[in-house]
């Protein structure tokens, strides 16, 4: 039986167990995909504190590493329940382990609302990105398209106008739903323009696989245009997957964990850490702020029991 049981292995996750181990518990951590979360999505990442330049990738197998040196044991399984037995939690996988510990992390993050089109996956990286903080650097200079309209969409779309020569807004509904103030920032801008009713169709290349730009067909007409660009920013919604722990841990209307930056829950011994919980910043730097919070809490948990 570990002492900590950490559900997720993105930068939340595997901060929690670098700091749970260096104060000298035992750490399982169980991931259903690959270790990294959503950095792993990120050709380069430019704002990890210390590292001027590192793939997502790259700093998913380094952070890894870090954690396999400190006596990590790891799972590759999908949590399906965590029950809460007072002084032990169990956890259960859909693979059908069985896996106990007095305190349990919950660092099940999110993932990106899709758009659901024919090479999609192949082009997240390499021309679809997620985060203008992230990745708008590289489009400096150069045309994009925003898919989505509200807060989040509008955001992004104001930071990247700042950087792309061209900013192209595409939106299914008629109107953008987010706030007016921000609307009135971005279309203040003159190489910011805006097509509505409007649905993403396709994705285009070229030869080489590069992306080139997108289709889009109007929902009234049914007439398609081409779109040409550089990249395409998505930002239609993130999707939690804590469903299936809300008997442990209140959740938001939105789905997030209804918890604040102590990391802490209604469950004694139950701790939540990164992008799965209810916060205004999702960034790699604040999910691993959070895992350094959480195991530390549960650490002090297990210490006074």
């Amino acid at each position: 039986m570990a002492d900590i049981i950490i559900v997720g292995g993105g930068p939340a996750g595997m901060t929690a167990a670098l700091y749970a181990l260096r104060n000298g518990k035992s750490v399982l951590v169980i991931e259903k995909n690959g270790f990294g979360g959503q950095i792993t999505h990120s050709p380069k990442v430019e704002n990890f504190p210390g590292t001027v330049s590192i793939s997502g990738n790259e700093l998913a197998e380094k952070m890894l590493d870090q954690i396999l040196a400190q006596g990590a044991e790891i799972e590759f399984e999908a949590v399906t329940s965590v029950e809460d037995q007072g002084d032990v939690k169990v956890v259960r996988t859909e693979e059908g382990g069985v896996y106990e510990a007095p305190a349990v992390i919950l660092a099940t993050g999110v993932k990106h609302r899709m758009l659901g089109l024919p090479g999609e996956e192949n082009l997240v990286g390499e021309g679809i990105s997620f985060c203008a903080v992230c990745d708008g650097d590289f489009y400096a200079g150069k045309k994009v398209a925003v898919a989505g309209g509200g807060n989040s969409a509008l955001q992004e779309a104001i930071l990247l106008s700042e950087k792309c020569s061209e900013v192209v807004m595409l939106q299914d509904l008629d109107f953008f739903t987010g706030e007016k103030r921000l609307q009135e920032v971005l279309f203040a801008k003159p190489h910011v323009s805006a097509v509505t009713g409007c649905h993403l169709t396709a994705l285009h290349t070229d030869a080489e696989g590069n992306f080139t730009g997108v289709q889009i067909t109007k929902t009234a007409t049914g007439e398609t245009e081409e779109i040409t660009a550089d990249g395409l920013f998505v930002a239609i919604g993130l999707i939690p997957e804590n469903e299936p722990f809300k008997a442990l841990a209140d959740l938001n209307a939105y789905g997030y964990f209804d918890t604040d930056e102590a990391c802490t829950t209604r469950t004694p011994g139950v701790f939540v850490a990164g992008d799965c919980r209810s916060k205004a910043i999702r960034q790699v730097t604040t999910a691993a702020s959070d895992g350094a919070v959480a195991a530390l809490a549960a650490c002090r948990y297990l210490d006074l029991r």
